[in-house]
């Protein structure tokens, strides 16, 4: 924290940076947020009439068959909720201990994380021919059944997520009731029932480090389970290709390249859409790149794991399961996610040069490209080779082609999950105010004027 500065001084600071954050939230997008509001808009529309189409005609609208049982929709969901653990790297683990630089990006990873995390239980529901029966699932759940528990963790994840992005919120929306008196009525309700009264005691100020103090030490165990628990609804079975003892660490070590990179997309857009070069700085992108390097190369670690042995072994089955992966069909989708998502961003990001805010916004489309590849192909070519050999089945069963309905309901929920952070970011400031100003050296009293 900088040195505490004089009234007169503080004031000046904070005020400057209490109108940046807020101008955002007051600013008029004009043509550009109509077009991608419209873009997303559109991108529901499409959504919305596949998923009428599959609830009116049933799963017989997209690739799905008896084999292939699981396609774009779980590789969704996986991808989903990889994204969503952002939220806990960023606030929990770099946050408690002590890593002063994601103050201007900690709320931008929570928004992330309640996006993502929403959406992937919505997958869910989404994956089912019959969602009516989705209660079923909790009135007749079994504790045994790792669908109960994903279900369990993935509603638990996203009640923390929210409550780690709305407390540290309740001294910021005090301070925009205040400087936003004529803001329209519905805000004003809104941000009255959020802010709980706070008036900037130091007793209340204890509080809100204590409570998102406690929410971080226990989003970690939560985090880690919803990716270990998905883990083990493939790890469990004896497929080739999912039948492994590594899964759990593997898909957590993945899940953080792919949060990262979505943090880093959202950054380069705040910075730019909103005018927040001052506080998304090209230092704060520099040590976000150097996270991505380094939960990269834990990712790529345990892709080598993965691999390596059974590939070595070449063990019946195994075998044609890597192959396909590495020379066969399914070699293209393989390769391009392994090199242009992970290989490369590492080599790449090594270059000081190249943590940059624009090399970045690319690196990071490249890595999520990737990410969502390798969910899919985690996902489908293991399912296509089943114990029992294929025979006298449809020839469509031999392979899955997802549909025009599937696709469609995949980018609706995509599109979703942007819709949720663009509109978060419309009513809450992207940056912690009072943060902010306390890294800045601004005291209490004056932030609470």
């Amino acid at each position: 924290m900088s040195g505490m500065l004089n009234k007169e001084e503080s004031k000046s600071r904070f005020d400057k940076i209490a109108d940046d954050l807020i101008r955002p939230m007051t600013k008029n997008d004009g043509l550009s947020l109509q077009i991608w509001i419209f873009l997303l808009v559109t991108v529901l529309s499409l959504f919305g009439y596949a998923y009428f189409l599959q609830l009116r005609d049933g799963l017989g609208v997209t690739g799905l068959h008896d084999y292939a049982s699981w396609g774009m929709y779980i590789s969704n969901f996986v991808f989903f909720v990889a994204s969503s653990l952002v939220g806990m790297l960023i606030t929990a683990v770099l946050g408690l201990i002590g890593i002063k630089w994601i103050t201007p990006i900690a709320r931008i990873a929570e928004i992330v994380a309640v996006a993502f995390a929403m959406m992937a239980g919505l997958v869910i529901v989404f994956d089912m021919g019959r969602p009516d029966r989705l209660l079923n699932v909790f009135i007749y759940g079994r504790l045994q059944s790792p669908i109960v528990w994903d279900l369990t963790v993935v509603t638990s994840y996203t009640i923390i997520s929210l409550l780690l992005l709305i407390l540290p919120l309740i001294p910021d929306l005090a301070i925009i009731k205040r400087r936003l008196p004529n803001a329209p009525k519905w805000q004003l309700l809104l941000w009255n029932i959020l802010s709980f009264g706070f008036v900037g005691t130091p007793a209340q100020y204890k509080s809100i480090h204590k409570m998102v103090r406690v929410l971080s030490i226990l989003i970690v165990p939560v985090a880690l389970a919803i990716h270990t628990v998905t883990s083990w609804l493939f790890a469990s079975t004896l497929r080739h290709g999912w039948d492994s003892t590594i899964f759990g660490p593997y898909f957590v070590s993945g899940a953080f390249v792919a949060g990262v990179a979505w943090v880093i997309l959202a950054m380069y857009f705040f910075r730019h859409q909103y005018n927040l070069k001052a506080y998304l700085h090209d230092e704060v992108f520099d040590k976000v790149g150097k996270l991505l390097v380094l939960v990269s190369l834990v990712y790529l670690y345990f892709n080598i794991n993965e691999f390596l042995v059974p590939a070595y072994k070449m063990k019946a089955g195994d075998d044609h399961h890597i192959l396909t992966l590495f020379t066969g069909s399914w070699a293209g989708l393989f390769w391009f996610s392994q090199i242009f998502g992970n290989i490369l961003p590492i080599i790449l990001l090594l270059f000081k040069r190249m943590r940059k805010p624009g090399y970045m916004f690319t690196i990071a489309l490249l890595v999520i490209m990737g990410a969502w590849i390798k969910r899919y192909i985690i996902v489908v070519p293991t399912q296509l080779h089943p114990h029992l050999p294929i025979q006298n089945v449809p020839e469509a069963f031999h392979v899955y082609t997802p549909t025009g309905p599937e696709i469609a309901i995949t980018l609706g929920t995509i599109g979703m999950a942007i819709l949720i952070m663009t509109i978060l970011a419309k009513i809450f400031p992207v940056i912690s105010i009072w943060e902010t100003a306390e890294e800045a050296g601004v005291d209490h009293e004056t932030i609470n004027q």
